[in-house]
C-alpha cells in the first residue's frame, strides 16, 4: 500500500504585488526549499497542492489560496552515525567539513543529510525545522565547508543570499601542467554562463605531469562540476579527476584534491559577517612534497647519506 504523503508546510497567499506564477511565487516562501532550483524541482515532481490538485510550475497563484507542500517521497532513512568535524554551529546553522566521498544528500543511507541529527544539537529558535537541512551542495568527491540550516528564517535569508551571489566561497585544488598565475574563466556550462576566478600559490616541478600546482579558486557561479570542468578546459585538470582528467594520470584511491576552504556569508539573524576558513586537507602537502622529492632525485638534486660521510 502506497503512504499518502505528508504536508510538510502551508502558506496562505494574503497579497500579490503583481501577477505570479507558481516557480516564481515560492521562491523564499517554503524554508525547505531555499533556492528558485529546488523550487523547480519540487514543482516537477508533483509536491505543491492548491484546493487538492497538483500545481505546475504554470499555475498562476491566487490571493486567499492556501499553497501546500508535500515532503519528497524519496525513501525516509534511519540516521547515518557517522561523525562529522563541526566548524561552526549555534540555533540557527552550522557549518561543518565536509568528508570526501560522502554525498550530500540523495537516496542513499550514507550521506551529509542523514548524519546531521547524530552530529548537531537540537535548535531551540522558535522556527526550528524538524531536522537540520544542507543549503547547498558540493560534489561528492569534495571535501570541505558545507552550510547547514536549522531554523526557518535561516533556509530563506541564506536562500536568499545565494540566488543575490552574496556568499563567497573559496575553494583549494591541485591541478596538474603549467598554469599561469592569475586568471579568469568564462567558459559557459550546458549554454550557461559561467565564471571562476583563481589565483595560483605555489607550483613544482612534476614528474608525473610537468609542473604541480596548489591554486585558490573562487567560482561566481555554481554550476555542477564548474571546477572541474573550467580548470579541464585549459590543459590544466585537477589532481585525480577521473571524470575530467587525463588518461593515465588518476592516482588510485587518492581521491579528488579539491576542498571547499572558505566561506563569507551574513549571519541570518545577528548579521554578523561570518568568515569562515579551514586549511587543505594533509593529503595537499603531502602529495607536493613526494612530487618534489622525486623531481630532485630524478635531476640528481637530492645527496644521498653515503656522499654526506666523510
Amino acid at each position: 500500500m502506497q503512504k499518502t504523503p505528508t504536508i510538510i508546510n502551508k502558506h496562505v497567499v494574503e497579497k500579490l504585488h503583481s501577477p505570479a506564477r507558481l516557480s516564481d511565487y515560492a521562491v523564499g516562501v517554503f524554508p525547505e526549499l531555499p533556492s528558485r532550483k529546488s523550487v523547480k524541482k519540487a514543482i516537477k515532481a508533483g509536491r505543491f497542492i492548491v484546493e487538492n490538485e497538483v500545481k505546475s510550475t504554470g499555475y498562476w497563484v491566487e490571493v486567499g489560496k492556501t499553497i501546500k507542500l508535500l515532503a519528497d517521497t524519496e525513501i525516509e532513512h534511519k540516521t547515518f552515525p557517522r561523525r562529522l568535524e563541526i566548524v561552526f554551529e549555534d540555533d540557527f546553522l552550522a557549518v561543518i567539513n565536509k568528508p570526501a566521498g560522502l554525498p550530500v544528500s540523495g537516496n542513499f543511507f550514507k550521506t551529509v543529510a542523514n548524519t546531521l541529527q547524530f552530529n548537531l544539537k537540537k535548535s531551540n529558535a522558535v522556527d526550528a525545522l524538524s531536522k537540520p537541512v544542507p543549503v547547498h551542495r558540493l560534489d561528492g568527491l569534495t571535501s570541505g565547508l558545507l552550510l547547514i540550516s536549522k531554523a526557518k528564517t535561516t533556509s530563506i535569508h541564506l536562500g536568499q543570499q545565494f540566488e543575490n551571489q552574496e556568499i563567497t566561497k573559496r575553494y583549494q585544488a591541485l591541478v596538474m601542467g603549467k598554469i599561469s598565475n592569475n586568471e579568469v574563466i568564462d567558459l559557459p556550462i550546458d549554454g550557461k554562463k559561467s565564471l571562476t576566478h583563481f589565483a595560483v600559490e605555489k607550483s613544482i616541478n612534476s614528474l608525473q605531469s610537468g609542473q604541480l600546482s596548489l591554486i585558490n579558486l573562487f567560482p561566481k557561479t555554481g554550476r555542477t562540476h564548474q571546477l572541474r570542468i573550467h580548470l579541464a578546459s585549459i590543459g590544466c585538470p585537477i589532481l585525480g579527476d577521473a571524470l575530467y582528467g587525463k588518461e593515465g594520470h588518476i592516482l588510485k584511491g587518492k581521491g579528488l584534491f579539491l576542498s571547499a576552504v572558505g566561506l563569507t556569508f551574513t549571519h541570518p539573524i545577528s548579521k554578523k559577517q561570518m568568515n569562515l576558513k579551514i586549511g587543505a586537507p594533509n593529503k595537499f602537502l603531502r602529495r607536493m612534497e613526494l612530487e618534489e622529492r622525486r623531481w630532485k632525485r630524478f635531476k640528481g638534486l637530492t645527496k644521498n647519506c653515503t656522499s654526506m660521510k666523510k
